[in-house]
């Protein structure tokens, strides 16, 4: 059996392979940002080859394009080379590496497990913690005990992932950042440019005959969902502490607004997501970890369907059971977040800033 860093040995070889071929080749150039990418170099380090795959958003357009696949002696397949280089580079730079492994090859499982452990942990806990005399969860669960339980949940994950993108940036050879290039990538990002393709009618993940934007559609009520959500949980924070008002919230207060839109966005494009999965033909990804990816986005969507269900039915004789349920799902998802792939964002990122970094570099005069 290969060690770990064998097959990352072979999967870097592999890719550079076929990206010497596309560099010379040169039929894709205008597709996303990786070819560009791959056009302004002669040669490739393995941190060139790992900045190259987070540059990837596997859309499969240069597959479908390309007249190097199999049966061709060259049988190039780079979307599915690069989604193994970028998911060993995460598992690589994740902090500990042994828990990435771990996840990204029995996702589902392991998602299912911890939501279910740490949901019977919070029912029980209503048996034992001290009431917060409160009105909605908090005559469930005080909401010391929530901070207390939440706030090492949010950080230590932040802890970690910023460990892992230190790694990584250091491995691609990044340099001092300019705002510039902060600035080029978000602005990358937020309108998920290179899931347009590079003519703007999208890719072709789902049908290598159709071009579609439904996947980038799908990812951006996924990002924009739960950006509102966390936003939601930073002004009733805010609130609390700052103005000395407590949860519940009324309908139209903004945190019950920005919780509500996000939770809904974010279930529709978690929804739309698992479907295109299933849609989408695997051989064009890694499948080694099928279970991790797919165990991410159902974590994802019973996370904000919990929610939503929970806002619903919050009045019933349920809550605990319901509370219990939605903050298992949410303390499983904060701690397994530097492992899954709710990690690829902050990679994909770092990638989208350090290629705005080298194109600033590279038009010096």
């Amino acid at each position: 059996m290969q060690t770990a860093n064998e097959t990352i040995t072979q999967t870097i070889s592999e890719a550079r392979r076929q990206i010497e071929v596309c560099n010379a080749c040169r039929y894709c150039e205008g597709f996303c940002s990786v070819f560009p990418a791959i056009n302004r170099q002669r040669s490739f380090l393995d941190g060139d080859i790992t900045q190259l795959a987070n540059l990837c958003h596997n859309c499969r357009g240069c597959y479908y394009a390309c007249q190097y696949t199999e049966p061709h002696e060259f049988a190039l397949n780079l979307p599915k080379a690069l989604a193994e280089v970028r998911q060993d580079s995460w598992q690589e730079h994740a902090y500990p590496s042994s828990v990435a492994r771990a996840f990204h090859k029995s996702g589902v499982a392991i998602g299912l497990a911890t939501a279910l452990a740490f949901g019977l942990l919070f029912w029980l806990i209503k048996f034992v913690a001290t009431k917060g005399g409160g009105a909605g969860f908090y005559t469930v669960l005080s909401h010391n005990m929530m901070f207390a339980i939440f706030a090492p949940a949010f950080l230590l994950p932040i802890f970690s992932l910023a460990i892992s993108l230190r790694n990584y940036w250091q491995h691609i050879g990044g340099g001092p950042i300019h705002f510039n290039d902060i600035k080029a990538a978000f602005g990358s990002a937020a309108k998920m440019k290179n899931l347009a393709g590079g003519h703007g009618e999208g890719c072709n993940f789902e049908d290598e005959d159709r071009f579609s934007n439904s996947r980038r559609w799908y990812h951006q009520l996924v990002m924009y969902g739960f950006l509102m959500c966390f936003a939601a949980t930073c002004t009733a924070t805010v609130l609390h502490y700052g103005f000395g008002m407590p949860a519940p919230y009324g309908l139209f207060s903004l945190p019950k607004l920005l919780g509500l839109a996000g939770g809904v966005i974010l279930s529709f494009g978690t929804l739309g997501m698992l479907v295109l999965k299933l849609k989408a033909d695997f051989k064009l990804s890694d499948e080694r970890v099928r279970g991790g990816d797919t165990g991410f986005v159902l974590l994802l969507f019973f996370v904000s369907t919990s929610g939503l269900v929970l806002y619903g039915f919050g009045n019933s004789l349920y809550l605990s059971e319901l509370l219990a349920i939605h903050l298992g799902a949410v303390l499983s998802f904060f701690l397994l977040t530097p492992y899954s792939k709710m990690a690829h964002g902050f990679y994909r990122l770092v990638a989208l800033i350090r290629d705005a970094q080298i194109q600033r570099i590279k038009s010096r005069p």
